[in-house]
C-alpha cells in the first residue's frame, strides 16, 4: 500500500462493523444547493470523533472567493488535510479482508448497492460512461462552492452498484488534489475474489477510479480558466459507417472505401500474370484500402507484420503465384528473397515500390559500427547470446551471427525467447538490439516480474521463479543508440494529453514506444484496459473487446489509443466493422468504437512561411509550423491533422504498384532497380550472406515450434567457434 495511506493506519481503529451502513461519517444533509441532497457524503468531524486519534477536518485554509483554486494548485501538493481519505480507504480495505466467506463479500456489496440512489435517464447517458467494466456503469462528478468533489454512480448490475457506493462514499466530499493523490495500486487490495469474474471485478474497482481523477483533472482545469486540451484526431467505427474526426481522420476514412475501378485494375492484373502481394500493417492508407477490397476477388494479398510477409510468400509461390510484390521497406523484401531461395523458389521474382532505396531507422541504427563494436563487448564475455530484432536487414544478421551466436525475435515472442534462453542455457548473457526503447521496456517489465509471486511467474514461464528473474537482469544488456522514428514520437507531449483525456480509455502501446508511453498502457494493462506488445497483439486486443461488447449486446462506446504506426488503422477498421457487420442482424444494440491517433507536435515539419503561403500552419510557441502533405492526399502532420505515421512506408504508393504489375514479366528490364537485392556477397568468414542471415531465423522458428531453444543455437553458445570473434567494419 502507498505511504501516504500507510502513515495514517497507525491510529484508525478498525471496526468490524459494516464500513458504511450507520457509518459515523455519513450525512444526509448538503448545503451546496448545486448537488443531490439526497447523496450520502463524509463528514470530517464525525470521522474525527469516530477514529482513536482526532484527524484535522478536510476544510483547507481560505482559498478566496475570487479565486477558489489558485494558479498554484498542485495536484501533489501535502496538506494538513490528507488524513481523512486514506483512513476511509483503509477501512474499507479492511472491511472486506475481514470477511472470509466469498458469499459474505457479495452479501456486503449487494446490501451497499441498495444504499445507492438512482441516477435519473437525463444522467445514464453516454458522456458519463465508465469505459472497461462489465456492466454499464455512469459517473457524474462535480466540483462544489467548497472546493470539495461530489460523485454519484450508477449501474445496470447491483454487485457493481455496490461498488460504485463504496467508492462514491470514499471519495465524495474530497479535495481533489487528494482524489488524485490515491493510485490505483492503493486499490489493489479491493480484490474482493467473487467466484467467476475476479479480473472485471477488481477492474470495475480500478476504472470507475480512475473515472473519477479523469473528471475532477478537467473539473480543476475548468474552474482555474485553463484551456482544456484539443482531442486527438480519432474516427468512429458504428454498424451503419465511419464518423471521422479531424482532416488526418478524414483522410483515413476516405481511402477505406477506394475507387472500384483502381480496384478491378490490379485485381485484373493480378490473376493474368499470377502476382501476389504481401504488404505491412503500416501501409499508405490509400494502398490499404485498395488491398483490403482487393483481397475479396484474389486471395494472394496479404496485409501482416514483418515476419509472417515471407511465411506468407513462400504459400503464395506454392499456390503458383510467378512474381511476389513486397509492400514494405527495403530488409523486408530481402528477408522475402531469402526465405524464397532457402524453400527452393528462386525462379519467382520479388519486387519492391520503389527504385529509391526504402530505409528504416531502426534497420539501420544496427548496420553501424556502434553496433558492431557493441557486439564485440558480448563477444569477450561468454556465454552470450545475441537476440536481434527481426526489423533488421539480413546483412546485419549474418555479420551479427557469425560475432556472437543470434536468434531473431518479434515483439510478440522476444520476452519469451529471452525467458526461455536464460532457462535453458546455465549463466547467459543476453544481449538485445537494436531498439533501445523496446529493451529499456524489455528491462522494465523484467523488473515488474521479479515483484509477483512464484506462482504468477511460472504462469508467465514455468522454469522461472522470483529469484532466478532477479538473477537474469544483471545479465540483461540492451543497446542504447537505436530507435523507430515514427515511435519516439510517442513521449513526454503525448503521454501528458493521453493522461489528461484518455487516462480512462483502452491503451495500445507497441514495444518499441518509449519508457512513459510504455509504463502508462501497463499500468492500463493492469486492470483490463491496455496491451503491449506486437501490431498483431494490438489488433487481436481490440478484437476482442468488441466482441465481447457484441456478446453483452448493450449500448456502448468503446475508445482505443492507438499507440503505434497510424497505417494500422485499416486493418482495424476492417476487423471491426466486419465484427459488426456480423452482429448488425442479431441484435439491436449501439454500440461505437473510437480509434484516436496520438499526435506529437514533432510530428510536424518545419518549413518557412513565405515558401508555403497556400499551407495551413499551426503555431507552438513563436514558432509557425506549415501543414505538409504526405504521399496520400489531405494526409498531412499537425496538432490538427498528423499522427505518427513512418514516411520510409509511405514510399510504397499505389501507383508503383501498378507500375510494376503492368510491366511484369516483359519490362522486367525497365525494373531492375526495384528487384529485391539477392546477396551474392560473402562474410568475413567466406559463407553466403544469405544464408549465415537466415540462420538466426530459422532459430527463431524453431523456438515458436517447439518451445525451446535449438540444439545447434545453445551448442554455438556454450561452445563458440574459433575464430568467430573478428572485427568487422560496415563503414
Amino acid at each position: 500500500m502507498d505511504s501516504a495511506v500507510s502513515l495514517t493506519m497507525k491510529s484508525a481503529s478498525v471496526s468490524s462493523s459494516s464500513f458504511l451502513a450507520g457509518s459515523p461519517f455519513l450525512i444526509s444533509k448538503n448545503k451546496n444547493p448545486n448537488f443531490n441532497s439526497k447523496k450520502p457524503f463524509f463528514n470530517p468531524r464525525r470521522a474525527a470523533r469516530f477514529f482513536s486519534k482526532p484527524l484535522i477536518s478536510l476544510q483547507s485554509p481560505g482559498p478566496t472567493s475570487q479565486n477558489p483554486l489558485p494558479s498554484s494548485f498542485s495536484y501533489s501538493a501535502v496538506t494538513e488535510t490528507t488524513d481523512l481519505l486514506p483512513c476511509k480507504l483503509h477501512q474499507l480495505i479492511s472491511e472486506f479482508q475481514s470477511l472470509p466467506e466469498q458469499l459474505d463479500r457479495l452479501n456486503r456489496l449487494l446490501h451497499y448497492s441498495t444504499l445507492l440512489p438512482h441516477l435519473p435517464d437525463s444522467s445514464r447517458v453516454d458522456s458519463n460512461r465508465v469505459m472497461g467494466c462489465t456492466a454499464r456503469v455512469w459517473l457524474e462528478a462535480t466540483l462544489d462552492q467548497d472546493n470539495k468533489m461530489r460523485f454519484r454512480a450508477d449501474s445496470d448490475s447491483e454487485i457493481t452498484r455496490g461498488f460504485c457506493y463504496c467508492l462514491a462514499s470514499v471519495f465524495d466530499g474530497a479535495a481533489p488534489e487528494e482524489v488524485l493523490r490515491v493510485k490505483t495500486e492503493d486499490l489493489a487490495a479491493l480484490n474482493v475474489s467473487l467466484v467467476g469474474r475476479e479480473r472485471s471485478r477488481v477492474n470495475t474497482w480500478h476504472n470507475v477510479f480512475v473515472s473519477m481523477q479523469k473528471r475532477t483533472k478537467a473539473l480543476v482545469a475548468e474552474r482555474q480558466g485553463q484551456k482544456p486540451f484539443e482531442p486527438f484526431p480519432s474516427l468512429i467505427v458504428t454498424k451503419d459507417g465511419l464518423q471521422a474526426k479531424g482532416s488526418y481522420a478524414e483522410a483515413q476514412a476516405r481511402y477505406l472505401f477506394p475507387d472500384e475501378s483502381k480496384v478491378e485494375e490490379l485485381v485484373n492484373v493480378l490473376k493474368e500474370k499470377k502476382i501476389g502481394i504481401v504488404a505491412h500493417f503500416y501501409m499508405d492508407p490509400e494502398v490499404q484500402g485498395v488491398l483490403t477490397a482487393a483481397q475479396k476477388y484474389w486471395p494472394h494479398i496479404y496485409i501482416s507484420d514483418s515476419l509472417v510477409m515471407a511465411d506468407t510468400a513462400v504459400k503464395m509461390a506454392k499456390a503458383g503465384c510467378q512474381f511476389i510484390t513486397v509492400l514494405g521497406v527495403d530488409f523486408m523484401s530481402e528477408n522475402v528473397r531469402a526465405i524464397l531461395d532457402q524453400a527452393g523458389f528462386q525462379d519467382v521474382g520479388v519486387y519492391r515500390m520503389s527504385g529509391e532505396r526504402i530505409g528504416c531507422s531502426l534497420a539501420d541504427a544496427a548496420a553501424t559500427p556502434a553496433y558492431m563494436n557493441y557486439l564485440e563487448a558480448a563477444s569477450t564475455n561468454p556465454p552470450s547470446l545475441h537476440v536481434i530484432y527481426i526489423n533488421t536487414s539480413l546483412e546485419t544478421k549474418a555479420y551479427a551471427h557469425e560475432l556472437v551466436p543470434t536468434i531473431t525475435c518479434t515483439s510478440s515472442n522476444v520476452v519469451q525467447t529471452i525467458l526461455q534462453a536464460f532457462a535453458q542455457i546455465p549463466d547467459l548473457n543476453i544481449w538485445y538490439g537494436p531498439d533501445s526503447y523496446m529493451g529499456a521496456n524489455i528491462t522494465e517489465l523484467f523488473q515488474q516480474i521479479a515483484m509477483m509471486s512464484d506462482e504468477e511467474i511460472a504462469e508467465i514461464h514455468p522454469k522461472h521463479n522470483k529469484d532466478s528473474i532477479k538473477s537474469l537482469l544483471p545479465r540483461l544488456h540492451y543497446y542504447q543508440d537505436g530507435t523507430c522514428i515514427v515511435h519516439h514520437l510517442f513521449g513526454h507531449e503525448v503521454v501528458e494529453k493521453i493522461n489528461e483525456m484518455y487516462c480512462d480509455a483502452f491503451l495500445t502501446a507497441h514495444l518499441e514506444v518509449p519508457g512513459e508511453m510504455f509504463s502508462l498502457a501497463m499500468e492500463a494493462k493492469k486492470r483490463g484496459m491496455g496491451v503491449v506488445g506486437s501490431t498483431k497483439n494490438i489488433l487481436d486486443f481490440i478484437k476482442e473487446r468488441v466482441q465481447e461488447v457484441l456478446d453483452r449486446d448493450v449500448d456502448d462506446h468503446l475508445q482505443f489509443v492507438l499507440g503505434t504506426e497510424s497505417g494500422m488503422v485499416t486493418s482495424i477498421v476492417a476487423a471491426v466493422c466486419n465484427l459488426l457487420g456480423s452482429a448488425k442482424s442479431s441484435g439491436n444494440s449501439k454500440i461505437n468504437v473510437e480509434i484516436v491517433f496520438p499526435v506529437s507536435s514533432d510530428s510536424m515539419t518545419k518549413s518557412s512561411i513565405s515558401s508555403s503561403s497556400n499551407l495551413k500552419s499551426v503555431t507552438l510557441g513563436d514558432v509557425a509550423l506549415p501543414v505538409i502533405p504526405g504521399v496520400a492526399s489531405g494526409e498531412g502532420c499537425s496538432t490538427n491533422g498528423g499522427c505518427a505515421s513512418c514516411p520510409y512506408m509511405k514510399m510504397n504508393s499505389l501507383s508503383s504498384l501498378l507500375k510494376v504489375c503492368h510491366q511484369l514479366p516483359h519490362g522486367k528490364n525497365n525494373l531492375k532497380a526495384y528487384e529485391a537485392e539477392r546477396f551474392k556477397s560473402q562474410t568475413l568468414q567466406g559463407k553466403s550472406i544469405a544464408d549465415v542471415g537466415c540462420e538466426p531465423i530459422l532459430h527463431m522458428r524453431h523456438f515458436q515450434a517447439k518451445k525451446e531453444l535449438p540444439e545447434k543455437l545453445v551448442n554455438q553458445v556454450i561452445h563458440p567457434h574459433s575464430g568467430n570473434c573478428k572485427s568487422m567494419s560496415l563503414s
